[in-house]
């Protein structure tokens, strides 16, 4: 398994982690994604770690709490050979004020929480799960650094920032000495490109890797989907497909027509295919792959190992090509000042 820095950090992670988004199945949303317990959670992370996937990513949402403590448990005894990662903002407690936000309060019981859960006395990578426009910046960052400082946390990052989010962050963390993110936790994929109008060039710029969620486009690049095709009666999609970013079919089948082009050529899946574009995407420290089952998880682990050709990577790019909104398109129409990140 290669393993590459995160952003600017001396710390390195695994080309691809393994997404706990599908451990516990609690509540309406979650329990379409998956219904993993202890049991099985034990046998994907004995697979994980043994191709060299060692670190393992959740959040206190997900399935209000039980993702993290599935995972502490199936972890437990080998915290040592792994790096886990979690997130806090969102709501956690509907009848708590505070149980929200990036407020002083909440970040420091939300990193309690979720070391209880975990089981576990440091979070290798904390991550914001959102922006919170009504807590200051300042309130934010200090109360981070106070957490690390106290062996909490060990590195820090966010999620679901915009550009400007994120470098307000950055400089003002410059500006008191308060721990950088070297992390940016973002969704991205061949039928997603919005990280590559001004995310991806902040992160080349300030050195911020991406940690790419949803890297299959929301369930849409699978392989279930074709054009002409009905999706298979068994497929999640029926649950799960309206609850992501709308794609348009026709964009969606131009880029899954490519994706099979390549499969034939390569003899690879379209999740592996899918897959390995992103890791050679400027920025990507680490690409976030799911799965219900074993087999999901072994299919995605062939991700790794071999490399499309700039050709393939260019069928690719030119399939999933859009024209990005203002002033992004602008800045395209001169390239030569405005170059895509490398």
């Amino acid at each position: 398994m290669e393993y590459r820095h995160l952003g600017a950090s001396g710390f390195k992670v695994p080309v691809l982690s393994f997404g706990t988004g599908t451990f516990g199945g609690k509540g309406e949303f979650f329990q379409a994604w998956g219904e993993t317990d202890v049991s099985e959670a034990r046998k994907l992370v004995d697979i994980c770690l043994d191709a060299g996937v060692t670190m393992f990513d959740t959040a206190d949402v997900y399935s209000h709490g039980t993702s993290e403590s599935i995972l502490g448990e199936a972890i437990k005894g080998r915290r040592d050979k792994t790096i886990v990662s979690t997130k806090a903002t969102f709501r956690f407690d509907p009848n708590d004020p505070n149980a929200v936000g990036s407020s002083r309060f909440h970040l420091i019981q939300a990193v309690n929480a979720a070391l209880a859960r975990l089981q576990t006395d440091y979070i290798d990578v904390f991550q914001l799960h959102g922006f919170d426009a009504k807590t200051p910046v300042e309130e934010t960052l200090s109360t981070l650094d106070d957490l690390v400082r106290a062996g909490k946390i060990r590195y820090t990052g966010v999620s679901n920032f915009s550009g400007w989010h994120l470098q307000k962050s950055l400089d003002v963390a410059d500006r008191y000495g308060y721990p950088r993110y070297v992390a940016n936790q973002t969704y991205y994929s061949l039928i997603g490109r919005d990280y590559e109008w001004e995310l991806m060039p902040l992160g080349l710029d300030q050195g911020v890797g991406a940690i790419v969620w949803s890297p299959l486009g929301w369930g849409r690049l699978t392989g279930k989907i074709r054009r002409g095709q009905t999706l298979p009666a068994t497929s999640r999609l029926h649950k799960t497909a309206d609850m992501g970013p709308p794609v348009p079919d026709d964009y969606l089948y131009r880029v899954v027509d490519a994706l099979d082009a390549i499969a034939e050529e390569t003899g690879k899946t379209v999740p592996q295919i899918a897959l390995n574009w992103l890791l050679q995407r400027p920025t990507v420290a680490t690409v976030l792959i799911g799965a219900r089952d074993e087999d999901q998880l072994r299919q995605n682990l062939g991700a790794v190992g071999w490399n499309l050709t700039p050709g393939q990577v260019k069928k690719l790019d030119d399939a999933s090509a859009v024209r990005p909104a203002y002033p992004y398109w602008h800045q395209q129409g001169f390239s030569e000042r405005n170059p895509f990140p490398v």
